[in-house]
């Protein structure tokens, strides 16, 4: 005997939307709530994305005012010199005993990253602060860029989905309010279909 199969449901769209018998305030309720925590995931997590990389450019900018390279001179030999972490951009360089002059006229010394192999004598180009201590390099070009979409993107990303996160909370809320209302309902009415059940 062939089985015969019945009428796949149909999904209904945006059925929140559209005006149904079944439809409760609530559900009304719960899709403008969720339309509105999309666009507000949207539009606050990209303002404060925005915001976040303009805070690091000027960050990076100013870094770069407050730097000034010097010329240094090695005061030993780099060979013998420790090797300095591996960089991003994979310098491959040790830290090396430098002498150089500060902003004030003082000969200062100190331990900067220089060629390996590089000899005592040798000049070499580091980076001071206004106060004539030693700094690292501000990053310039692709690297300050990266640096900026990088902190935009992540305060994109979290923003965003703290306000989604939000959302959600008081979503899954209103449908705690929605099955306790359901609950009520059946109570009310679950006493007269028993009667007309065992009637």
């Amino acid at each position: 005997m062939a089985r015969t199969q019945g009428a796949r449901p149909r999904r209904v769209r945006l059925w929140r939307w559209r005006r149904n018998p079944l439809r409760r305030r609530s559900d009304l309720v719960e899709a403008w709530l969720t339309l509105a925590t999309l666009v507000l995931a949207l539009l606050v997590g990209a303002f404060a994305g925005l915001a976040a990389a303009g805070v690091v450019d000027r960050s990076l900018e100013d870094r770069r005012e407050r730097t000034r390279p010097v010329t240094a001179v090695l005061v030993e030999d780099a060979r013998d010199a420790l090797p300095a972490p591996v960089a991003e951009d994979g310098d491959g360089g040790v830290w090396a005993k430098v002498r150089w002059t500060a902003p004030d006229g003082t000969a200062r010394t100190g331990r900067a990253e220089v060629e390996p192999g590089s000899r005592a004598g040798t000049e070499a180009t580091v980076w001071n602060d206004t106060a004539g201590r030693l700094v690292s390099a501000p990053p310039e070009g692709a690297e300050a860029g990266f640096q900026i979409v990088m902190a935009g993107v992540t305060v994109t990303v979290a923003t965003g989905g703290l306000v989604l996160l939000g959302g959600w909370l008081v979503r899954s809320r209103l449908q705690w309010r929605r099955l306790a209302e359901w609950e009520a309902e059946w109570r009310r009415v679950e006493p007269s279909w028993r009667k007309r059940m065992t009637g």
